[in-house]
Parts: C-alpha cells; structure tokens; sequence
C-alpha cells in the first residue's frame, strides 16, 4: 500500500502481524497484537524500541547532528552527505532527499512506537504501578523530543496520538505548529511530574525529570525567538527562563559543568554531570554505533570554514580587533582554548603528524576533534567497529541551560545587571566562559542588554561548535538572511563556493513531495 509510507513503521520490536479476525488459531512463531503485550519483558523491549528510533539516520544516528553545522556559517559539506549541502546553497526543494525526506519518516517512526506503548500498556502485567507510570513518562518525553523535531524544521504537522491505524491516519491534514507545541509542553509536563531525578546501573541514559524540563526549556525559548515572536511578547521569554531556571534550581540532579571541555566529549565521559540527555550509542553492546569517526575524521564531512576560526575570540577574553595577544602573522596562537578542543588546524599536530593547508583535510584546510576519538596522537585503544563508533550525542547538556536561562532572562529584563536571582545572567555566562579556560572569564558589569544579547549568542556559537545547534539558533534569531548568503572561505582565505538563502522560503524545510504524493491533504510551506 503506498500509505505506508506517510505514516511509520513500528518495526519488528513492535509487532506487525495479523488480527484475530483473519485467523482462527494465533500463529506460534512469532508475536501478533495480542500476544506480545503479556509480559513485562516484551514491554520494556518496546520501551527500548521508542529510544532506538533517535539513532536513525534522520534524527541522531550515522553523524547527522554533527553535518547539520554545515547549514552554517561554520561549516562545509562538499559532498552534501546526508542532503545538507543542497539548504545550504539555498537550492534545495521539495523533491529533495537526504535529510529533508528523513527527519520526517523516522520522527514518525519514533512517535508511532511511542503511541503504541501508551495505548498497550495498559494491558501488559507490570511489576509495580510505579514502574508502569515511569515507563509511560519516558515514551511521553520520547514522544514530544520527536514532535519537536518535526515542528522546529517543517512547522505544523499531522497530530498523531493513537497506536498507528493507516486507514484513519494516512490523510490527515497538517496540524498548526502552535497546536503540536500545545501536546509537546503537555507531554513534557506531565513526564517531569512521574520521571526521576537519576537512575543507576544498567538504566542511566533513560530520560530524566530534569531532561524532561530542559526539552521544555528549549521549545520555549524557540517560540520565544524573533522567528516566533515577532511582536516581542515579553512573558514567552519570561517562559522560556523560568523552565530554564527551573533545572538549574532543581535539587538533587548533581548537573555541573564537567571540567575538562575536551574530555567532554569522550566515550570515556559519558553521562557526566553535564549531560541531560544523551543518545546513548553502544557498538560493543549491541552495535548500535554512529558515523562520528568516520565521517568527522576520515571524510572531513563537516569541514570548519574560515569564519569559524575567526569567530574565536582570544584566550583573554576579547576580539582579535582588541586584544593585544593577536598576531596576524601567527592567527591561531592565543585563541579561545575551545578552539583547540575543537578544530584542526594548518600548523596544528593531528595523529602524531603537522598538519597543512591540504593534508590531511584536503576540503578547506581545518578539521574537527570533537566527538571524535581523534587528537594530537593516535588514540592507543580506539572503540571502533566495522566503521562504528560509540560516542553517546549530548542532546542537551547543562551549558546549554546556562545559556538559555541567560538569553531569555536577558530579553526578560531592562538591563542584565538588574537580575537578582540566585544564577544570574551574568553568572550564568560566566560559568560557561570559566570552564573554557578564558582569562579574564568574567564579563565586565553595566552591559546594555543589546549588548549582553550580541555576547551570549557569541558564547552558544563558539560553546556548541560543530554539535549542530547553530543552524536553529541563526534560524530562530532571524539573522539566517543575513549570516548565510555570500562566498564562504577556505583556511586559506580562499572562495568555495556562493550560498543563498531566501527568506521568504528558507526559514523552514519543505514538507516532503514524497509525503504529499501520498496524501494530498498535506499542504506545502510557503513558496516551495
């Protein structure tokens, strides 16, 4: 049936079979509907099924968070992996595949396993009432994670909140946007109040009270932004900062920032204090792995443009244009510590060799560490298999709650220094730029808040380098029109190539011409 594909596929974990009504007896060799739902052991498997679905490709797996920095002024994808490069030229269109086509059918995919559990659960002979609760909270959380992939790429889409039913689902029309946020913060409210605070052994990675909160944070903040709020409605940033601070203040969770910035993001730190939300990638334990590796290090997929490196200000805190340790004649020495736990650069040692304008990274001469297992020297006891690595992707982590709780407080207020709150504006900020390593960290007192704005969106660029959240956030600030057309750079100060960006169109994804082939009760986004 060509619906199916509009829709999503439970997968294997979740049963596809036939109905009673079309046989007499239950067939012995595999699970139906009514068969798999009567054991605990079957519930948690599907449960783990909700959790798998943010491994695909169109969500977390392969390197898909790390190449979506290469919708950027950051970042470069010669080859358009994963079809980043085709919205980065400004060319791409409703029949384009790759990512646009993806990030559709496998959030799908996630919700209609989570709507399967919500809706058979009920019937499954769980331990304990408790457990039972807990189990419907994390599919509520993994539920709205996906809704809000949807509706921060597409706008509004199809509402689906029932097990998957192909004849009532197949051609539903789009819900507005505002009515999918409406269920997203209905979920996440409902999960905090039932998820907890921690879990141990064999459970951590599971979704969190405070991860719960977080998600909350940051579709808040988004409905906050200019592209959301163009009339500057005070109380959504007043929203956003309260969910913020709310994880921030919440007791018990041991959130902090790790100390060590490129540690970070190592296999051998997963789960630190930092993290809120991890995609937890095992290729040891069940060769559930990402692309990191490979496509980082050895495709150089993700290439740092020029304007990245000249966005690092220096180890002092300030601009190359102010600061006394600049040298143009040597313009990596004395940068932002980040920088080095983050690119490769020409002059730079890489797997025990100097690298140049062209070797190893041929593409534009600079190269990413982060979520790689590569550095300076080889790494001795590589955890890579058949091309898999296992690096968990932070989702969220606690800097970026800092920074949250920072930006929307800021545009809360008539001047940072007017916030008396226990994490302040500037304290907030500080403590991101204090793990950095700068020195001076702290940012001097009596900025307007224009200015304290221009410094925390510096902050979250050079912060969450290469981890793909500039894309959303240039997007959601509105300066998308402004910072992505125009040549981008190689090391060399050299063209690539020219991008565009339209912006009567660009700001959000296409709806699939795949997905409307199949149901013409989808409508397009404007001027696709």
């Amino acid at each position: 049936m060509k619906k199916l594909s509009i829709l999503y596929i439970i997968g294997t974990l979740l049963i596809v079979g036939c109905s009673e009504s079309e046989l007499d007896t239950q067939p012995n060799d595999r699970y139906t509907e009514a068969t798999y739902w009567t054991t605990e052991k079957n519930a948690m498997a599907a449960l783990s099924g909700c959790y798998n679905a943010l491994m695909a490709e169109g969500l977390f797996g392969a390197a898909t968070p790390l190449l979506e920095e290469t919708v950027t002024p950051n970042a470069y994808n010669s080859g358009n992996r994963g079809g980043f490069n085709v919205i980065a030229l400004g060319t791409h269109n409703a029949s384009s595949g790759g990512i646009i086509v993806l990030r559709w059918q496998d959030c799908y995919k996630g919700i209609g396993r989570c709507n399967t559990l919500l809706q058979r659960i009920d019937a499954a002979p769980i331990s304990t009432d408790a457990l039972k609760d807990r189990m419907k909270a994390e599919a509520k959380f993994l539920r709205a994670l996906y809704y809000t992939m949807l509706e921060m790429y597409y706008g509004g889409v199809p509402l689906i909140l029932d097990a998957p039913n192909f004849d009532a689902q197949a051609d539903l029309p789009r819900n507005t946007r505002e009515e999918v946020v409406t269920q997203i913060l209905k979920d996440l409210d409902e999960a905090a109040a039932v998820l907890p605070l921690k879990y141990s052994g064999a459970d951590v990675g599971r979704a969190t009270k405070g991860a719960a909160l977080a998600l909350k944070a940051r579709v808040l903040l988004f409905e906050a932004s200019p592209l959301n709020n163009p009339s500057n409605d005070v109380s959504k940033w007043s929203a956003a900062a309260n969910a913020a601070r709310a994880v921030i203040e919440l007791p018990g969770t041991g959130y902090a920032l790790f100390p060590n910035y490129r540690s970070l993001f190592l296999p051998a730190n997963e789960n630190s204090s930092e993290s809120i939300f991890d995609v937890q990638f095992s290729v040891v334990a069940n060769g559930l792995g990402n692309s990191f590796d490979v496509v980082v290090g050895s495709f150089n997929s993700n290439a740092p443009l020029h304007a990245m490196i000249d966005a690092y200000d220096m180890k002092d805190g300030l601009p190359t244009s102010q600061s006394p340790l600049y040298n143009a004649s040597k313009p990596y020495d004395n940068r932002d510590p980040r920088m080095y736990q983050t690119i490769v650069y020409p002059g730079d040692t890489y797997l025990g060799a100097v690298t140049t304008t062209t070797d190893p990274f041929k593409i534009t001469g600079y190269g990413v560490k982060k979520y790689t297992l590569n550095d300076k020297e080889p790494n001795p006891n590589p955890i890579i298999v058949e091309g898999k690595s296992e690096t968990n992707f932070m989702v969220i982590r606690y800097a970026d709650v800092l920074l949250m709780y920072a930006e929307a407080q800021n545009e809360v207020l008539a001047a940072p220094q007017a916030d008396v709150n226990a994490v302040t504006i500037y304290s907030a900020v500080n403590k991101v730029r204090q793990r950095a390593g700068l020195n001076p960290y702290e940012i001097p007192p009596g900025k307007t808040k224009a200015e304290m704005r221009e410094i925390i969106r510096h902050e979250r660029r050079i912060e969450f380098a290469m981890e793909g959240f500039y894309y959303n956030d240039i997007r959601r600030w509105k300066i998308a029109e402004t910072v992505l057309p125009g040549y981008i750079y190689n090391s060399q100060n050299l063209p690539i190539v020219t991008r565009t960006f339209n912006p009567a169109r660009d700001y959000w994804w296409p709806v699939p011409q795949t997905q409307r082939d199949v149901n013409p009760n989808l409508s397009q986004n404007l001027n696709y």
